[in-house]
């Protein structure tokens, strides 16, 4: 392989991986929201390329669970990892998503775990366009992913003892197709690629945890 080829390959393999990361900041390196801005000293934090495009609309997304800013009750968080809270589903409810959305997805990702890519802690796709809420039991037709612990469904969080606040975005994410065509074992990150390119509108709130 040449020298001109061998680097267009690689810059397309890290392109490609940092979008398929997360959702931390904008292509242009600035902060996505206020915890994204949250100092990382010493940490050694790498900045993660969000799964969505400038177009997308916002929408609204509101928990019962957790507040946007404020710490997750015990009972939500993981009961792995160390960790023996009741990981208990948080239950989320949106409105003004746009209108030719034909299908949802959710997803809980943790910009902040010390893995270089973030950790993807719950995915949930082909939730019907109907849909303004998602809880107990799921609604019918929406597949419930495999996260990167390799659980399916939803896995509260458990940061590192001692380490840094962590800031999990729970997405609520509008698409523009019925159906991803992706079986519940598809790994998170080939789940958010894909989805990254059906984006039109998405909704998010921001829960805390530190231990």
């Amino acid at each position: 392989m040449n020298k001109c080829l061998r680097t267009t390959v690689v810059s397309a393999v890290v392109a490609g991986a940092a979008l398929t990361a997360g959702a931390a900041v904008t292509m242009s390196g600035k902060p996505d929201s206020a915890a994204a801005a949250t100092s990382r000293t010493g940490f050694g934090y790498t900045e993660i390329r969000k799964g969505v495009p400038d177009s997308a609309a916002r929408f609204t997304v509101t928990s019962p669970d957790v507040r946007d800013g404020e710490e997750f009750p015990a009972g939500t968080w993981a009961d792995a990892f160390g960790c023996t809270g009741g990981n208990r589903q948080i239950r989320l409810s949106w409105s003004g998503a746009p209108q030719a959305t034909r299908s949802y997805a959710v997803s809980m990702f943790d910009p902040d775990a010390p893995t270089g890519a973030g950790f993807w802690h719950w995915l949930v796709w082909d939730v019907p366009a109907t849909q303004t809420s998602v809880g107990t039991p799921m609604p019918a037709g929406a597949v419930a992913g495999t996260g990167d612990s390799g659980k399916t469904g939803y896995l509260g969080p458990c940061p590192p003892s001692g380490d840094l606040t962590h800031h999990y975005e729970i997405t609520v994410y509008a698409l523009d197709v019925p159906t991803l065509d992706l079986p519940a074992s598809t790994p998170p990150t080939v789940a958010a690629f894909t989805m990254s390119g059906h984006v039109i509108g998405y909704a998010r709130i921001t829960g805390t945890a530190h231990r």
